[in-house]
């Protein structure tokens, strides 16, 4: 999954009187050599005002480095890439990191802020005692099509088969993603391990693939707001962001349902800031902090004591707050352990199709 750009944000420092210290011992508030936290994550997935915020109260410089989806995230750290502090992978790939042994427990005791976290949605959680991360963001994957080009609309999945449409359709390149979302359309649960089921989904995808322009994790916001494509398939932050800068853009969750996958962090073994990691997953999850960052990069965070310091247009968003028949046919991205190969097959079969 990619992610959206950072909002240009204010640079003033969020007051810093609760967040751990991690200054060395003896060095004053304007002084003394800073620590580094390094955050392995997505492409625009903080905001500048939380970043910033962090590094100041902490005396402290966060890096942060990118991967576009969790495969190639599991693939660089599994190749021995070393050096980060926090992973901002989704659920799932957090599962398969504890299965491998990639992971460390988190001290709770470092973490106040875990009582923030939204109740109702860590029944549903992957890991839902935070045993290794905990919730940062989510949203659902959407369909967004351009009012003006696309006639008689539905809510559905079934719009990827508009042949009125070929070559200005674009679908995500995720595996999980496109088969997910045939799998929906059929009727199917998101993360089925049905050989049967597969191969229906992977024939839907192919039918699919006929219309699109392209498989596209990155220009598909800014391709539908320039009006070079007329329906993405894509992530509610990133087209939310990009329909403030084209009101022609509608935004849907698919009638089917649709996958809504959270992202956690977590802190990899053999990191060395150890309790800078866990301050900066404690600053996330702030009521204040949360509320903030939740409407600089539009996502939505599960974290309860946030929910009251958003605006309301934010709050009353029917795409990351769905009406609850809606979200109850939405589910999160599963870890499919050793069935991943029946999906791998079968997506290679939709890429060569």
């Amino acid at each position: 999954m990619n992610r959206r750009r950072f909002l240009a944000a204010s640079s003033a420092a969020l007051a810093a009187g609760s967040l751990p210290s991690c200054k060395k011992s003896g060095e004053g508030a304007g002084g003394g050599a800073k620590k580094t936290l390094t955050v392995f994550t997505w492409a625009d997935y903080l905001s500048e005002k939380a970043k910033t915020g962090f590094e100041k109260a902490n005396n402290c410089t966060v890096v942060i480095d990118t991967f576009d989806s969790n495969e190639a995230m599991l693939a660089k750290l599994e190749s021995g890439a070393s050096g980060y502090d926090v992973l901002v992978p989704s659920s799932y790939a957090v599962q398969a990191l504890k299965r491998k042994d990639m992971v460390q427990p988190l001290d709770h005791s470092k973490i106040p802020n875990l009582k923030n976290v939204d109740a109702d949605y860590l029944a549903k959680a992957l890991d839902s005692k935070m045993e290794v991360s905990v919730p940062y963001m989510l949203a659902p994957t959407c369909l967004c099509y351009l009012e003006s080009k696309v006639p008689n609309p539905v809510e559905s999945w079934s719009m990827l088969d508009r042949a009125d449409l070929k070559g200005r359709i674009t679908l995500l390149d995720d595996m999980r993603e496109v088969i997910g979302a045939a799998l929906k359309f059929l009727g199917h649960p998101l993360n089925s391990v049905d050989p049967a089921q597969l191969a229906a989904a992977r024939d839907v995808a192919i039918g699919w693939k006929k219309n699109i322009a392209k498989f596209e994790n990155e220009q598909y916001k800014t391709g539908i707001a320039s009006g070079e494509f007329y329906l993405v398939h894509g992530y509610a932050g990133d087209l939310i962001q990009a329909s403030e800068e084209n009101e022609d853009m509608q935004i849907f969750i698919p009638q089917e349902g649709t996958s809504f996958p959270c992202d956690d962090l977590c802190i990899p073994k053999g990191a060395k800031e150890l309790d800078l990691a866990h301050a900066f997953i404690n600053h996330l999850c702030a009521p204040e902090v949360a509320a903030e960052n939740m409407e600089g990069i539009g996502y939505r965070a599960p974290n309860s004591a946030a929910y009251p310091h958003l605006t309301g247009d934010f709050s009353g968003s029917p795409l990351l707050f769905p009406p609850p028949e809606l979200f109850a046919k939405c589910e999160p991205i599963g870890d499919l352990g050793d069935k991943l190969s029946l999906w791998t097959t079968e997506w290679d079969k939709i890429k060569t199709a």
